[in-house]
């Protein structure tokens, strides 16, 4: 589909790509890795078209269409969310356009016969085509895809100029998938997205018909989503097949190989090296000392990319605190006419490791600015606990830096004395190395500052910390160095985060927010996802909770009535004594067995109505179709719209039916399989 020949690309005396020669394949999902500053958005841009290579050539048939996703920077105005969406599609508006025009123009008794029969072939090929290329479904794919994204349906009809950077982004994605190029580049697409917009994506991107290459610091996203890994580093690119995980042990054991090669070869330079200055004066080693020069100059130094320190170490604490650390009760936060929350009550224990999850705009950071003091509820208590030390990173932490002292000394302030021997390592861990360490604050980049203010809260003692997105702006070996410190810290913790794979390791309670709620589910995100999926399941188990909790002992399921026993020998006993239920109970148990059937008989019923439905729907479709199809069909527009609107509207309605009979056919599926 699209290959690297020879590609060489160069900033000063800053080589980022040496003569690479690469390919990629139709439907490959390809994730692109490496150290910061390899190259990575450049190789994109290149692929794009965006940026030339010094040189070689990349070569891609001439007609493969390319989507390129930058990080940040795209901005839409002028139309609404969903008509800017539409715009993917802007080749079927444009024939949906025609058409209409062509259907204007075959009811007009003016035109001339020879015109009207050239009209009428133009229109048919157009209606054979955009039927093939699914124009019917522009307005169901478009809804679909931005639903996924995270837009309500009340923003479908908001102007584009209303929404903030994030949900720019969002947008230009949307348009991305929607338009399904030949070849899909994104640079960082879950940057903007919470998590369920990154499920969502992980999903779409998985079953996406074209070629895709990604890059992300997202691990978990990277192993749902590519089948292969490009690593690029001392300018070149390295395949390896699998997910992320896979290539990890995969790229280690290929870095100890190149490792081991690098110590052997430099030994046997240095061996013949010695033997050359031993010699090198000596007439009758003259010819060996020679040889061994040539051999020299024929050596091929093998590159190893610097090995990267696993920076370890133990957050500060402030010793425990008490077993009741944050208490909100009854609490109500507004502003103005917007309810946040209405009635909410949270109890947070020592000990608790709690990510707070919900769509974008849901009341996650409000609900962190609560937990923390900055802002009060507008009614109800916030209780602290005893002896609570609380290190509280805000969403806008790296505004909040002092922008006069440098690195080094932003760390040192207010740090503990048994760490300041660390900060250098730390700063390491978090991309400030060599004079990085020196610059001042105010010159840093937004990601820069992010990194800083994070490696800042890690060396300030606490006893319980209050992350909110801190994992933004980090690299993949950045966010490691966060994760190990906080898989070992003893304190409590309540985060937000849209990385799975940071909120997979370390929450063991999540608090969905949403709807004015937070609502409380124990354990970690793959079993919050599966209480999702199971909300039947979750009730009953919040049942039996409440009833522990109240110290009620839970009912048992009542059990089905045992078959009664032939008449023979001593007799049969009365049915109350066969099944060892009352004869209320009895009762009761038949009525909700003849209830339950006749459910199961009307939903059966239902469902052989809707098919009957269906295919009369599909026949009067087809009959449609026919008239629509007759070569004087359009001579009468007057009598030909309302065939076309009938057609058009059965089309739809058979949609909504054809979703009714599987939602019906489902439940249906299931009774059967209870029973």
């Amino acid at each position: 589909m699209i290959q690297l020949s020879e590609l060489t690309k160069a900033f000063g005396d800053r080589v980022v790509l040496d003569h690479v020669t690469w390919q990629i394949t139709d439907r490959e999902r390809v994730g692109l890795c490496g150290p910061n500053g390899a190259g990575k958005t450049t190789l994109l841009k290149m692929m794009a078209g965006l940026e030339e290579a010094d040189s070689g050539a990349i070569l891609k048939p001439a007609d493969l269409t390319v989507g390129y996703l930058p990080q940040d920077g795209l901005t839409h105005k002028g139309r609404t969310v969903f008509d800017e969406a539409s715009l993917a599609f802007a080749d079927l508006l444009a024939m949906k356009t025609e058409m209409h025009h062509l259907e204007e123009r075959l009811g007009d008794g003016s035109v001339p016969d020879a015109e009207h029969e050239a009209i009428l072939t133009r229109y048919a090929d157009l209606q054979d085509r955009f039927r093939l290329r699914d124009g019917y479904s522009i307005e169901l794919k478009t809804s679909t895809v931005l639903h996924g994204l995270g837009f309500s349906k009340s923003d479908f009809t908001r102007p584009t100029d209303t929404f903030s950077g994030g949900w720019q982004m969002r947008l230009a994605l949307a348009k991305l998938l929607l338009g399904e190029p030949g070849l899909l580049l994104l640079d960082e697409p879950t940057n903007h997205l919470d998590l369920e917009a990154r499920n969502w994506l992980e999903e779409y991107l998985s079953q996406y018909p074209r070629a895709v290459i990604l890059v992300s610091h997202d691990r978990f996203f990277l192993d749902a989503v590519v089948t292969r890994i490009a690593d690029l580093s001392l300018r070149t690119l390295t395949d390896y097949v699998g997910n992320y995980s896979q290539y990890l042990v995969a790229h280690e054991a290929r870095m100890e190989a190149l490792r081991k090669a690098k110590r052997e070869q430099d030994e046997e330079v240095a061996r013949v090296k010695m033997f050359i200055d031993r010699f090198r004066y000596q007439a009758t080693k003259a010819a060996q000392v020679q040889s061994r020069i040539k051999l020299l100059e024929k050596v091929v130094p093998i590159d190893v990319p610097p090995e990267r320190k696993k920076i370890h170490f133990d957050l500060p604490t402030a010793g425990k605190s008490g077993r009741t650390v944050l208490e909100l009760r009854h609490v109500r936060k507004a502003y103005g006419d917007l309810v946040v929350f209405r009635d909410l009550n949270l109890h947070i224990e020592r000990g608790d490791r709690i990510a707070l999850v919900g769509v974008n705009g849901a009341g996650k950071s409000t609900l962190m600015r609560l937990l923390s003091g900055e802002e009060a509820p507008s009614s109800g208590t916030r209780t602290e606990g005893h002896h609570v030390v609380m290190q509280y990173f805000a969403q806008d932490e790296a505004s909040r830096l002092d922008p006069s002292p440098t690195v080094y000394e932003t760390l040192s302030s207010g740090s503990p004395l048994d760490m300041v021997p660390a900060i250098r390592n730390i700063l390491g861990g978090f991309l400030f190395s060599g004079d990085d360490v020196y610059k001042r604050v105010r010159v840093l980049s937004g990601g820069e500052r992010t990194r800083l203010a994070v490696a800042r809260m890690l060396l300030r003692p606490s006893n319980t910390l209050l992350l909110d997105e801190p994992t933004n702006h980090l690299d993949l070996d950045s966010k490691e160095v966060l994760l190990d410190a906080l898989i070992d810290y003893g304190g409590t913790l309540v985060f937000v985060s849209h990385d799975r794979y940071f909120v997979e390791r370390l929450a063991t309670k999540i608090i969905e927010v949403g709807h004015g709620e937070a609502l409380v589910y124990p354990g970690t995100y793959t079993e919050f996802l599966w209480h999702k999926e199971h909300p039947d399941d979750t009730r009953l188990k919040a049942t039996a909770a409440a009833d522990a909790a109240s110290g009620r002992k839970a009912e048992k399921p009542t059990a089905k009535p045992a078959a009664p026993r032939s008449a023979k020998g001593h007799g049969s006993p009365p049915p109350t004594a066969q099944t060892g239920l009352s004869r209320e109970e009895k009762k009761r148990a038949d009525a909700e067995a003849r209830k339950r059937l006749r459910a199961d008989q009307a939903r059966r019923a239902r469902v052989g109505q809707l098919e009957a439905t269906i295919a009369a729907v599909e026949d009067e479709i087809r009959s449609l179709e026919r008239t629509m199809s007759s070569d004087r069909f359009f001579q009468d527009r007057t009598a030909a719209q309302p065939v076309i609107d009938r057609h058009q509207s059965l089309m739809w309605q058979v949609g909504d039916l054809m979703r009714q009979w599987e939602e019906l056919q489902a439940e249906v599926d299931l009774a059967s399989a209870s029973d």
